[in-house]
């Protein structure tokens, strides 16, 4: 199949699963209690494993390799893609298809630690992709407005800006979760359980079992058995921890004050010294913020400890805290906290980025400056800037101009450092005249560092219950 013939069989496909999405999401909205007992032939079906494999092809992952030594391009370049999905569909069909373990990779943590990442195989990313492209509607008809994580059309900015509107109405105490090991410790059975409630059918039932129970080949070539958790990095992993975590969702949701009560219930709690509260979840960091007192906050964490050891998880509790908003907060990377507007007597509650999500940047800069000075000074500049503009296009969403002006001249004297380095006999003006732009900000002939300063301030609208589904739930 040439290039052409793929490209007009992948938007043929991609119009497939988007139809037959829309219709599994109406039908999941239409019947909170409906199971599908018949998604396994979905799964197989050629359109959706087609749409897979792009998917999968489409990543940076591309290029990493599994414990069978196979990239997405030698099986483009090799086996090809006709032939590669064919051979596994009917594998998946004769049930001869098994999982093979994910190749561990320990990446460092800011704290010291090792975050455990698990590569799958090609083969096994695109199951996972199409087991996902057919549960993942299902599963978003239960899921929460409060959840944001790794959700269609759905963003971290999302769950800041919840915290701050409701922070700047009533719901001054917050607990910060902290869920020790989350990805790592979900009970397998609990997660089963949950899964079955939406999906009667036993094939997809046991494929995604066999997943979870796949086993990790460590860096020390020793292969261990997966009794509880799912792996970070599988295509699959957020979807299930999605599905694990709304237990917190809906005990909360179900809650008398929380976000179902309606205003004259709400208020009449208060009168009789009840809390309200709300929750907000990306992935595995929550905020649940309370409309009462200390007391109550701290109440209610032990409440969440229990829910969540249903899951098989804990709360690590010397990371769980409970704050005021006058006090503020990091959530996200950003810094939530209730100030003084400057030359007036009003308080507001600001978003900026927090000091650990500013080291972060500043470490970057500074070690892409204390790189081999024999570099030319485009590649210098060519990767600060992207380093820079992912920064700021993230945090342009708050009162970030400080930091944007903080951050401007730091990266000045640091590229300034590395051209004293580079250059050591040069004086003053011959750098500048020979490295600048305007005789001050560094430049060659073809590219000019990146200006934090001049990013424009573009405050993040809260979108609340009006964030759009990708397959909309009446026809």
């Amino acid at each position: 199949m040439n290039t052409n013939e793929l490209e007009w069989a992948l938007l043929r496909a991609e119009r497939r699963v988007l139809g037959i999405q829309t219709k599994l999401h109406q039908w999941a909205s239409g019947d909170s209690h409906r199971r599908f007992d018949d998604l396994f032939n979905l799964v197989t079906d050629p359109a959706f494993l087609l749409v897979a494999w792009a998917r999968v092809r489409g990543n940076k992952g591309a290029r990493t390799a599994g414990v069978d030594g196979n990239t997405a391009h030698y099986v483009e370049a090799v086996r090809g893609v006709e032939v590669f999905l064919g051979e596994l569909r009917s594998a998946l069909k004769d049930r001869s298809f098994l999982p093979l373990p994910v190749r561990e990779r320990l990446i460092p943590k800011a704290n010291g630690k090792l975050r455990r990442l698990g590569i799958a195989t090609v083969t096994d990313r695109v199951v996972q992709a199409s087991l996902k492209l057919v549960l993942e509607p299902i599963f978003e008809a239960d899921f929460h407005p409060q959840s944001y994580g790794f959700r269609p059309r759905r963003r971290a900015h999302d769950a800041v800006v919840e915290v701050r509107h409701l922070a700047s109405r009533s719901y001054e105490w917050i607990v910060e979760g902290d869920i020790a090991a989350c990805f790592d410790e979900i009970s397998h059975s609990a997660l089963m359980d949950r899964v079955r409630e939406r999906v009667g059918d036993k094939r997809v039932l046991a494929l995604v079992k066999a997943f979870l129970k796949a086993g990790i080949l460590g860096e020390d070539k020793a292969l261990r058995a997966t009794d509880a958790g799912t792996p970070q990095g599988s295509i699959l992993s957020p979807l299930l921890s999605n599905v694990a975590l709304s237990v917190l969702d809906a005990y909360i949701d179900q809650a008398p004050g929380g976000p179902r009560a309606r205003p004259h219930q709400r208020a009449k709690r208060r009168r009789h010294g009840l809390p309200n509260y709300r929750l907000i979840r990306y992935a595995d960091d929550w905020c649940l913020v309370v409309s009462g007192s200390r007391a109550d906050a701290e109440a209610l964490r032990e409440e969440i400890a229990v829910v969540l050891s249903t899951m098989g998880l804990r709360l690590s509790m010397e990371k769980t805290l409970v704050t005021h908003i006058e006090d503020g907060l990091d959530f996200l990377g950003w810094r939530i906290q209730r100030h003084r507007k400057r030359g007036t007597s009003k308080h507001f509650v600001y978003l900026y980025p927090a000091k650990k999500a500013l080291r972060s940047i500043t470490a970057k800069v500074k070690k892409l400056c204390w790189q081999d000075v024999n570099l030319p000074l485009d590649a210098l500049l060519h990767q600060l800037n992207q380093v820079l503009r992912g920064w700021t296009a993230y945090f342009k969403h708050g009162s970030s101009k400080a930091t944007f002006n903080y951050l401007r001249a730091y990266t000045w004297r640091q590229v300034f450092g590395w051209l004293r380095r580079k250059y050591r006999r040069a004086n003053w003006k011959t750098l500048r005249r020979k490295n600048t732009c305007d005789g001050w900000w560094p430049a060659t002939s073809e590219v000019t560092l990146f200006n934090p300063a001049g990013v424009k301030i573009i405050y993040y609208s809260y979108r609340g219950t009006k964030i759009p589904s990708p397959w909309p739930s009446t026809a």
